[in-house]
């Protein structure tokens, strides 16, 4: 291949957040802003500052223009590392207090606490129009991350999903190398995380125990819960340990790494909604009514059909997704001759030939046919976490800013919809969010938020 000099051209994708969805109104009010120009320093909270979010506070601290002001967390076991790790940062329990107490002392905040409670945080930051840097996925329910979007771009402020291998070498030049068609028009996309070990942290649990433990001084099981339904607090069941598990809490292995695997080949392709969406599951799960009732399944294979474009072969793409128990198929598998097939990786076949994007890792080209000349273009490095800070002090856009997330986490969202009702093709209405053909599921698109934690739609 010829190797010519080649210039980052940074694409600007913004994905239109479709027309109609509920949005959420404020929890409380307030009439403090976030800095719109340039700043010399971020003044940032953290909300969740154990499991990802420690190492998240770790990130935001090594910035030189970040102050961390304030830290929060149920967990007092937690907060007390994290306060002794950034002295003098003012401390709560409750997210709600912070965002109260802090109006005027902040310019942004993450939010890396358990799926069920991102939109709450999320959305009330954005209305106080503080900038927002979430965990993935970007919310438990498809509803709420359309919520989320429109807040988003209706504030005006900067956010970053947490796909921090987005920002990477890798998925840079994956992108850039699917939007020049070097491997031809695209006709297939599959997606997968069989990281060894998965099946094993997504253990058979359930159903839940009919009596729990008494809770610990030191977590707020109360704060925990949040949004959730009451459930009796159980020791290495929900907090810290595989909460993900839980249907209450998290949104299954597809939504936790979905979003990490999807991002380059949804950015690559300047992808739309999806027009339908199926899903294949673990039996032994499906055939649990106790099991379906409340957790995921150990494995999933789930079919997108998506709106195809001028960079796919015909007018409809099929992504599939596996994970689990779940593997792509053997023949696309075998097209990787340089050892064992990537666990955590995205394959794309094209009329000439196939691009296989390693999370984490560079991509990989596989010609067959006459694959266009290409050149591995030169990048600047780039923190995921630091972009957000420098994009909130008046820099460049975020790399995967919400308008830009949002419909893909929608996406990913819908696979763990149609999880609930294996078998089952649901087609997809993206405008009026409904299953015109399977209402049945459309229960599925929104959850009822527990008393006191509701988040009432204007």
């Amino acid at each position: 291949m010829k190797n010519k000099p080649s210039q980052d051209s940074r694409r600007d994708f913004l994905v239109k957040a479709a027309t109609a969805a509920m949005a959420a109104p404020m929890l409380f009010s307030s009439s403090a802003e976030a800095s719109s120009g340039p700043a010399s320093k971020l003044r940032h909270a953290c909300i969740g500052v154990g499991g990802m979010g420690w190492g998240d506070l770790q990130q935001f601290k090594k910035h030189p223009q970040v102050e961390i002001v304030a830290l929060c967390d149920v967990d007092e076991n937690n907060l007390k590392r994290a306060a002794e790790f950034v002295p003098g940062a003012r401390t709560y329990t409750d997210w709600r207090e912070l965002l109260k107490a802090e109006a005027g002392n902040i310019d942004s905040v993450n939010v890396s606490v358990p799926d069920h409670n991102h939109f709450p945080i999320a959305v009330q930051a954005i209305r106080d129009k503080k900038h927002v840097y979430c965990q993935k996925p970007m919310c438990h329910d498809v509803a709420e991350v359309r919520d989320l979007t429109k807040a988003a771009v209706k504030a005006g402020v900067m956010t970053q999903l947490g796909t921090q291998v987005a920002s990477s070498m890798g998925d840079r030049t994956a992108v850039q190398w699917i939007k020049q068609g070097i491997i031809g028009k695209i006709k297939h996309a599959y997606l997968c995380s069989n990281r060894p070990g998965a099946v094993a942290k997504y253990r058979l649990v359930g159903p839940r125990p009919a009596q729990g433990q008494e809770v610990p001084a030191h977590l707020h099981w109360d704060q925990w819960l949040g949004t959730a339904p009451v459930r009796p607090y159980a020791p290495d069941i929900y907090h810290p340990a595989i909460w993900r598990t839980w249907q209450d809490f998290g949104t299954g292995w597809s939504g936790d790494i979905g979003c990490h695997i999807f991002d380059a080949v949804w950015k690559g392709l300047g992808m739309k909604a999806p027009l339908s969406v199926q899903a294949e599951v673990q039996q032994s799960w499906q055939d649990s009514p106790e099991r379906r009732a409340d957790t995921w399944p150990q494995g999933n294979h789930i079919t997108w059909q998506f709106p195809g474009n001028a960079l796919t072969e015909s007018g409809t793409l099929t992504a599939e997704w596996f994970d689990g128990e779940f593997y792509p198929p053997q023949e696309i598998r075998d097209l990787y001759k340089d050892g064992e097939y990537p666990a955590e990786s995205a394959m794309l076949i094209g009329t000439e030939g196939a691009l296989l994007i390693p999370h984490g890792k560079m991509p990989v080209i596989i010609p067959n046919g006459n694959v266009k000349d290409y050149t591995t273009p030169t990048l600047p490095e780039r923190n995921h976490y630091h972009h957000f800070v420098d994009a909130c002090l008046g820099g460049e856009k975020t790399e995967s800013h919400f308008a830009q997330s949002g419909p893909m986490t929608e996406a990913v969202l819908l696979g763990t919809v149609a999880i609930r009702v294996p078998g089952q093709l649901l087609k997809w209405d993206a405008a009026k969010m409904k299953f015109p053909n399977y209402p049945a599921a459309d229960k599925y698109l929104r959850r009822t938020y527990r008393k006191g934690w509701e988040v009432k739609a204007v």
